[in-house]
């Protein structure tokens, strides 16, 4: 009994620490990001185009929110529609259903860079696309595929069998029970693997420069090279001529996941009270 109450103590406490330590190295990381590129946000840097002096986050932000829309409309429902037929549809222990969890674990375990490789010579150079925002969004989305696809099981995993149940039960069919009941239910589950994705997409850099490229402007079609916001901030830093506003890039990347978050957790909570 005595040990059994020692060992409690000793996981309670090494939780508590990971988690000051965890919340202390947020904290320094955002404090530090702040202060060295808060100073640095000048009107300059948000100029409507791209020159050597300015150096402005405005194309880089526009490609961002661009590529990120783009792998999302290409991701979300694929991997939306995979984790809902592996959970509703497929039969529990299926062979197929182990074989696609398998491989979503392996995909999910690869390098960034591979992926980049892989969209190099797949969608630039086979396909033809080029070093183009197409090509960049189509291997971000196979590159959270599998996060997406398991973070969606999961999430309708967690929902009782009695919300079904009771769906069947009033006489509604197995589409219908899905969509306004399993889903609804689900959804926090869901955003939050989105969210996770999206977190995955605006950090990213090897998988870009290889397929979307380091043109700095705005594009204006998918077939047009972008040069996104962590791309911009590694460029800056890399050359050493524009330390100061690779900083203010960072807080600008900072704050745009910031914003992003927080606006999925606003229509996470819309939903589940609708």
């Amino acid at each position: 009994m005595k040990m059994r109450k020692v060992t409690d103590r000793i996981l309670a406490t090494l939780t508590w620490g990971g988690g000051i330590l965890a919340g202390l190295a947020l904290v320094f990381l955002v404090v530090y990001i702040v202060v060295m590129g808060a100073p640095h946000l000048t009107p300059s840097l948000f100029a409507w185009e791209y020159t050597s002096e300015n150096v402005s986050v405005v194309p880089p932000l526009i490609a961002t929110l661009q590529m990120t829309g783009l792998a999302l409309l290409f991701a979300v429902p694929f991997g939306l529609f995979t984790g809902i037929y592996l959970v509703e549809y497929a039969k529990r222990g299926s062979k197929l259903v182990e074989l696609v969890r398998l491989t979503a674990e392996t995909l999910a375990g690869i390098p960034s860079i591979v992926y980049g490789l892989f969209g190099l010579l797949f969608f630039v150079i086979y396909l033809g696309w080029g070093y183009s925002l197409i090509a960049g969004a189509a291997t971000l989305a196979i590159m959270i595929l599998p996060l997406i696809m398991r973070t969606t099981e999961e999430a309708l995993q967690s929902v009782p069998d009695t919300y079904r149940e009771g769906s069947f039960g009033l006489g509604a069919g197995k589409l219908r029970t899905i969509f306004r009941i399993v889903l609804p239910s689900a959804v926090s589950g869901i955003l939050a693997g989105v969210i996770l994705g999206i977190g995955r997409i605006v950090g990213e850099t090897a998988a870009i420069i290889y397929t979307a490229g380091t043109v700095a402007q705005v594009p204006t079609a998918l077939g047009d090279s972008a040069r996104t916001l962590s791309i911009h901030m590694y460029l800056l830093s890399s050359e050493g001529f524009h330390t100061n506003e690779a900083y203010a890039t960072a807080l600008i990347l900072l704050i745009l996941v910031v914003i992003i978050n927080a606006s999925a957790a606003f229509i996470a909570k819309k939903f589940t009270r609708g």
